[in-house]
């Protein structure tokens, strides 16, 4: 096979097709509460390094 095959396309059509479907028993959860979460566990952990003996 060439590499002007033009595989690359057809072989990621069905994840295209998988990930641009909408199901509506998801839970949806905005990226900006992933950040937050993520930056409150980080200065958690620091705030429990600090307070360790």
């Amino acid at each position: 096979m060439s590499s002007s095959d033009g595989g690359g396309l057809m072989s990621s059509a069905g994840l295209v097709r998988y990930f641009d479907a909408e199901d509506q028993n998801t839970i949806r959860v905005d990226p900006r509460t992933i950040v937050a979460f993520g930056v409150l566990f980080g200065v958690l952990m620091l705030v429990l390094n600090a307070t360790a003996v």
